[in-house]
């Protein structure tokens, strides 16, 4: 992986990778719910399921949903009986349909959605029990520095799971994951969303991502305990978790 390069939704100058990812789901957020679980054909929804299951092990009663988008991960905590769950995103557009489906569903008295940098977070150290980041941190203009953060509001002993995007290594995940990814996502993103680089940049950014013990070490590095890592679905994805 190139260090230095900057994968970007729309790669222009004048812009910096957050404003565009802000940008991005700002401009796909009316579709992204749709798009997201047909593209997944559900699966998302079981990763989920599987990384909650980890968090439960510190049963969390005040939990942080960063990057938290429409709130999917944030309404997948509830099975743990938490007392507050806040979501926090960079896209008012992502929020905002975020805020109309925890008030359908009646759960806006404990999911609250909250506009936020991930890399900055508007919270007070050690007030969380523990957090989540569901396909959030490759998009993260300075990685080290937002894991930092999301270990700074943290409690000790409170516990992080993040699940994100890996690359496949084995036949024949690799190979369908790979044709999928980069020609058939692309191409029905594009279609529904109507903008031509949110679903391409899906497949850049997991490229560019340092996955697996590359982003063990640097979860380390910041100052977690207890990494680990799970691959599912043959890799398509990887939930690691780490300890403040």
């Amino acid at each position: 992986m190139e260090k230095s390069k900057v994968v970007k939704p729309y790669n222009k100058k004048e812009t910096s990778k957050k404003e565009e990812v802000a940008e991005m789901f700002n401009n796909i957020s009316k579709k992204y719910d749709f798009l997201n679980h047909f593209l997944s054909m559900g699966i998302d929804k079981l990763w989920r399921k599987k990384a909650i299951k980890i968090l439960g092990e510190v049963q969390p009663k005040r939990i942080l949903d960063i990057a938290t988008g429409t709130g999917d991960f944030a309404l997948a905590a509830l099975k743990l009986n938490p007392t507050e769950v806040v979501g926090v995103d960079i896209s008012q557009g992502m929020l905002d349909v975020g805020i109309e489906k925890m008030k359908k569903k009646g759960v806006d008295n404990i999911i609250k959605m909250k506009l936020g940098d991930s890399e900055k977070l508007p919270f007070e150290d050690a007030s969380f029990d523990a957090f989540t980041v569901g396909f959030g941190v490759r998009n993260y203009e300075n990685l080290e520095k937002g894991l930092g953060d999301m270990l700074r509001i943290l409690k000790n002993d409170g516990k992080a799971v993040i699940l994100e995007f890996s690359k496949p290594k084995s036949f024949p995940v690799k190979q369908v994951f790979g044709l999928y990814s980069k020609r058939i996502i692309p191409f029905l993103g594009k279609t529904i969303s109507k903008d031509k680089r949110a679903y391409a940049y899906l497949p850049e950014s997991v490229e560019a991502f340092p996955e697996g013990q590359e982003f063990m070490d640097i979860m380390s590095k910041v100052g977690y305990k207890n990494v680990k890592a799970i691959r599912v679905s043959g890799g398509i994805a990887t939930i690691y978790s780490g300890v403040k």
